[in-house]
């Protein structure tokens, strides 16, 4: 039976009202991604002989480290290595804690209490809101932002309130902009710096601001950073446990995916207050059996090796730099960011004697479509794009050959700001 067979039956009424109840599969919105993806098979169908630029990969764009490689392929061969993980093997955690300390400078991580493995942070994103909301409760989330902790959130019963992230706060959310009443309801605050979208970067003073707000109001903070050691220009990758009180009001989520070009072997950690680490670990438990050894094992080989990761961010900086300078030629306010591989460019409002763009969504469609470059656009705070340095191109020169395609393809026409 097809599925539109299926929807006639008992089952489509069986569906959770979280995931749209007996409506579930008959919305006919089509999400953002899903528009990019026809936007771009439509694209290679009118221009079958034109390169597709693909500037929306959220993911690295080579394998990890040749090292860290073999360390996998040494473990997996190992037979005491075979069998359930469960909560994570102390060599991981160990790594983890010494990992802290060395490229953050976090002091004082018990690696047996205070640190447990993930399979990314995806799933520990997912998990987290089981250990703290009941039906009523609030999640405060950032806007542009990753949703996955306000999904979840709603999936219990709770609600989610949204701050807003703008270029005049430096992409940091307003903590007093938060009511009073919201504040003294929530359960958890979400933030992720270096951010995705917007590559900003917070700072030692934003961060112990968050601590002292936290307290106030008995919020637990979940600091997702899985582009914390993605870095430029001499600013050092900042974690939010090297705040005094951090580890009293949460935790932080860290990722080998981005920053050791591990997205598809699912493996990081969550970090900090103990209280917290324990009870998301019992979460955990009843959801998973734990991330192959080999893997943790080939993971603490990579923290023990950050220099790794310091050769990726030379890429990407590099690359930043050289997209900027393309895009300001052109007319953009582009800023390269102090983190993370994404850039965040406000929209044009249109093209000089043409059509304007009444969106971030409109301005990427015209990108995809008509120029062949695809980007991800946000229009949750603002009419923006966001452009991904990890763009497909082995070496230096066909960055620059990437880099300056982009440049030809659109210095044909005239944009207004």
């Amino acid at each position: 039976m097809s599925i539109e067979q299926y929807q006639e039956t008992f089952i489509q009424t069986n569906f959770a009202d979280r995931i749209g109840g007996a409506n579930y599969g008959k919305d006919t919105a089509i999400y953002k991604f899903e528009k990019i993806k026809r936007a771009k098979a439509s694209a290679k169908q009118d221009f079958p002989n034109i390169e597709l630029i693909d500037m929306g990969v959220g993911e690295p764009d080579e394998m990890a480290d040749e090292g860290i490689v073999a360390k996998l392929a040494a473990e997996a061969a190992k037979e005491e290595n075979r069998g359930y993980s469960d909560n994570g093997i102390p060599e991981f955690k160990a790594a983890a804690a010494a990992y802290l300390k060395e490229v953050f400078r976090v002091d004082g991580i018990d690696p047996v209490t205070e640190v447990v493995h993930s399979i990314g942070s995806k799933p520990a994103l997912a998990m987290l809101p089981s250990c703290f909301i009941n039906p009523g409760d609030i999640t405060i989330m950032t806007v542009p932002g990753y949703p996955v902790l306000g999904t979840h959130t709603k999936y219990l019963g709770g609600q989610v309130f949204t701050v807003e992230l703008k270029k005049e706060n430096n992409f940091l959310p307003d903590l007093n902009s938060i009511p009073e009443d919201v504040a003294r309801k929530a359960k958890l605050l979400y933030l992720n710096y270096p951010n995705n979208p917007t590559g900003a970067s917070a700072t030692p003073e934003f961060f112990s601001e968050v601590v002292a707000w936290a307290k106030k109001y008995d919020v637990v903070v979940i600091h997702d950073a899985p582009y914390a050691a993605l870095t430029y220009d001499g600013m050092k990758p900042l974690s939010f446990l090297s705040v005094p009180g951090a580890k009293d009001v949460g935790v932080e989520l860290h990722s080998l995916s981005k920053s050791y070009n591990m997205t598809g072997w699912r493996i990081g950690f969550v970090a900090g207050n103990p209280l917290v680490v324990k009870a998301f670990s019992d979460v955990k438990d009843n959801n998973d059996s734990g991330q192959f050894i080999a893997i943790q094992k080939a993971a603490a080989y990579g923290l023990a090796h950050p220099e790794i990761t310091e050769a990726i961010a030379a890429k990407y900086s590099r690359r930043h730099n050289m997209l900027v300078d393309a895009l300001n030629s052109l007319g953009f306010s582009a800023e390269k960011p102090k983190g993370s591989f994404f850039l965040y460019v406000a929209a044009p409002k249109g093209i000089k004697g043409g059509r304007r763009f009444e969106s971030g969504e409109d301005f990427s469609q015209f990108l995809i479509r008509e120029k062949l470059i695809s980007t991800v656009p946000w229009d949750d705070a603002g009419p923006f794009v966001r452009f991904s340095v990890t763009f497909i191109a082995k070496g230096e020169e066909e960055e620059k050959r990437v880099i300056s395609e982009i440049q030809r393809r659109l210095s044909d026409v005239e944009f207004e700001f």
